[in-house]
């Protein structure tokens, strides 16, 4: 499921409140919540699974009907029924390749983190000794039980240890601050305890605990990878970079810098050098799907669809079953306006996974924008069943059956319905959903209660679009339904 770098979720965006009906970008991740405010154990899970290019959604809120992006602009004013969400990633850095440590810490999966042992240990297979656990050794969690945890070695030594021996990383801090206590110029237990401040949520103590490794001497490429990353966290993109190009200097085959760097140049808005750093990690690892996913996201961004497309159509040929890619590429007909390829493309998604939702939404607005209108009746139904809470596709819906000409389609009672259940679940937030629900109330012949709504959505449309959503409210006040953006360009 999926497509690249984005975060949907039905509410928590950054900066906007503006939902626009239409296809939504399914991404990589499917969570409820922006990443930075993600807990550091969900954060560690993400990073090992993204390295793993797997594909996955966290348990949690489902409600998939918002692109959670920094900025939502339509290609033109007048047509606020058409969604074009902008490749951004703000403030969130999917660290595709994170710091050692991180790296380390991510393949835990099972139990949703590393552990860091508290004593020395020593692994025995039979009479022999295979590995020797130092005290505050991260470990890597492949199973836990309960009274114990399968784990990894450093070195790859699989084995149990009892959970009286072993702490979780956001509890690890006690045992760093001890090492360091007895050995204080080794800088590596400050990057160690660095780890367990991140997940706490203490960037600052973080990035100090990393200063002090690096003036202690502890200068690895990876200890600059590692506070870039904190630094990137906290907002801190200039310095993030100048870490990242530390790191690349030190070790200029390490893609770890390269792709993080590349993640940053996309929260600032620099999507050209975000796509000469994946270019220079491809060139390392040039059948990586991950990073050409990661790269096909900065095309897309920088508004080099074809380039977008080249990299997705690479992903597909080398496997026809990733639904990462062939979301992404069909979001791009959409807005290159190939509707017929747009549809096939989510017909292909829908193919391999029929529960995905979005999908579906997808495919049922480029129906609706060919004129398939009781197919798109059917793909939002269909979407909804699956998703209850999937607002867009009740937005989408209640437009569709309050506007639509074909009388043995159109649906005013059923529009206001959907319209409603959308306005719900954005808590009468959403521009979009509070216009389909006036449009349908208009439709239904409710135009008291279509004025009420249509008078908040011009309160909240932004001034490029305040012009025609005073218009519609006029149309409301003079007792006339909606009518499309065209019909009033044309009048």
């Amino acid at each position: 499921m999926g497509d690249e770098s984005f975060i949907l979720g039905r509410k928590d965006c950054f900066r906007m409140k503006i939902r626009m009906p239409g296809p939504e970008l399914r991404p990589t991740l499917v969570v409820g919540r922006e990443f930075a405010n993600l807990s550091r154990t969900d954060r560690f899970r993400i990073v090992g699974l993204i390295q793993k290019n797997i594909d996955f959604e966290l348990s949690g809120e489902r409600n998939i009907g918002r692109v959670n992006v920094s900025q939502l602009d339509t290609c033109d004013p007048r047509f606020p029924r058409h969604a074009v969400a902008q490749w951004s990633l703000s403030k969130i850095l999917l660290c595709i390749a994170a710091a050692c440590w991180a790296v380390a810490a991510a393949d835990a999966q099972e139990s949703g983190g590393p552990v860091v042992a508290r004593v020395e240990m020593k692994l025995t297979s039979g009479d022999n000794v295979v590995d020797v656990i130092e005290k505050g050794d991260l470990l890597t969690v492949t199973e836990e039980r309960d009274d114990a945890y399968v784990i990894l070695t450093h070195t790859g030594q699989r084995g149990a240890v009892a959970k009286v021996n072993a702490v979780k990383l956001p509890e690890s801090v006690e045992i760093y601050s001890d090492l360091i206590k007895k050995e204080p110029t080794e800088g590596r237990f400050y990057t160690l305890r660095a780890s367990a401040w991140w997940a706490l949520g203490k960037s600052d103590k973080a990035v100090a605990d990393f200063d002090k490794a690096i003036e202690l001497g502890y200068d690895a490429a990876h200890a600059y990878t590692s506070r870039g990353l904190f630094h990137a966290e906290a907002g801190n993109f200039d310095k993030a970079i100048a870490d990242y190009a530390k790191a690349i200097e030190k070790d200029p085959k390490d893609t770890a810098p390269f792709v993080n760097r590349a993640a940053v140049q996309m929260a600032k808005g620099d999507h050209q050098a975000a796509i000469d750093d994946y270019n220079k990690a491809l060139e390392q690892k040039p059948d990586n799907i991950a990073l050409l996913q990661q790269r096909g996201v900065a095309y897309k961004a920088a508004g080099k669809l074809d380039l977008a497309t080249a990299d997705f159509d690479t992903i597909i040929k080398a496997d026809a079953k990733n639904i990462t890619a062939i979301m992404a590429r069909g979001f791009i007909f959409y807005q290159q306006a190939k509707y017929v390829d747009a549809i096939d493309d989510f017909s292909r998604v829908i193919e391999l996974n029929p529960a995905a939702a979005g999908a579906l939404n997808n495919r049922g607005y480029n129906r609706f924008m060919v004129g398939e209108f009781k197919g798109a009746i059917e793909d939002y139904d269909a979407a909804i069943k699956l998703v209850p809470t999937y607002g867009l596709a009740h937005q989408n819906r209640a437009w569709l059956l309050a506007t639509v000409k074909d009388e043995s389609l159109r649906n005013p009672a059923e529009a206001v319905k959907s319209g409603e259940a959308a306005c719900k679940l954005s808590n009468y937030q959403s521009l979009g959903d509070l216009s389909a629900f006036a449009a349908a109330l208009a439709a239904n012949g409710d135009f008291e209660a279509a004025i009420g709504w249509q008078e908040k959505a011009v309160e909240l449309a932004p001034e490029n679009m305040k012009a025609f959503s005073k218009t519609i409210l006029e149309r409301y006040r003079s007792k006339l339904p909606y009518t499309s953006p065209e019909e009033v360009a044309s009048s």
